[in-house]
């Protein structure tokens, strides 16, 4: 599968790290955001459809894709303030912001962060509202928050990551965040969107993301709110309900299992996943 390599642009930040970006088409703005350790290729679906009706702009974080590999500012706050410099710099108004598990968390402490400015919807595709557990919680506290492992757990993949990479762990997790159906042309593009994140950047990314807690974050969001679930996902759909009854203006759309409904529909089912990203942002 050919990689998007055209529309592709730079610009520096307030810290002097080199981002790239890919610019495509007109219209509504809609930015996507990747996962942890993939480059904007993961939306080579999206940016290829979504592009003949908007304009989509897909961010490479630091370290990832075509950005160039520093070895500072992997956090989860930093990423949030590169992307908030991204909009400035294309002077982008009323975007509609798409983020993929560690995405949508840059997207959640965007809001945090920036409120509103430059932006006037979120689409959050399979990110749990914290993704470490706490012991002193109910089974219905986990069901609602979503999360899928402890400190130690964490500490323990870290330590692998920073050693051995970030690309050979995502090649370990792959059957357990993808359908048993998916095609291996599908399975190597997610493969090939792997961006070479330097392994202590990758780990302390890692680290960062699953340290994050947005329960509190969520009830504040005044913007329309689209999630993204899959019935078969490491995050429970559980969570994911209860993620769009904190937001007051969000929808839940999930992804049966047979639809590719783990953790990568956008590639596992890139017709239903853009129509509802067209309905969402026609809405």
């Amino acid at each position: 599968m050919a990689s998007v390599r055209h529309h592709s642009h730079f610009f520096i930040t307030n810290d002097n790290v080199k981002l790239h970006y890919l610019d495509k088409g007109e219209g509504q703005p809609i930015v996507m955001l990747p996962s942890w350790s993939l480059s904007t290729d993961i939306y080579q679906h999206q940016i290829t459809a979504l592009s003949k009706k908007y304009r989509v702009i897909a961010l490479d974080m630091r370290g990832h894709g075509l950005s160039e590999k520093v070895d500072y500012g992997y956090k989860i706050y930093r990423f949030a303030h590169d992307l908030y410099e991204c909009l400035n710099h294309l002077d982008i108004q009323g975007a509609t912001l798409l983020g993929h598990a560690v995405g949508a968390s840059i997207i959640l402490c965007y809001w945090e962060l920036f409120g509103s400015r430059h932006i006037k919807k979120l689409i959050l595709v399979d990110r749990a509202a914290t993704p470490i557990i706490n012991p002193a919680w109910s089974s219905d506290d986990i069901a609602h928050f979503g999360p899928t492992s402890d400190t130690a757990t964490v500490q323990t993949l870290c330590h692998q990551i920073a050693s051995v990479g970030g690309r050979q762990y995502q090649q370990i997790l792959l059957n357990y965040m993808l359908s048993k159906n998916i095609s291996n042309t599908d399975k190597q593009h997610i493969l090939d969107s792997a961006s070479g994140l330097p392994n202590t950047g990758a780990a302390n990314l890692f680290y960062d993301n699953y340290h994050q807690d947005w329960r509190n974050t969520l009830k504040y969001i005044s913007l329309p709110t689209l999630i993204i679930a899959g019935s078969g996902s490491p995050i429970a759909v559980s969570s994911q309900r209860w993620m769009s009854q904190q937001i007051k203006h969000a929808r839940l759309r999930v992804f049966a299992v047979e639809e590719g409904g783990k953790h990568f529909p956008f590639i596992e089912n890139p017709k239903k996943f853009n129509h509802l990203i067209d309905e969402f942002l026609q809405s």
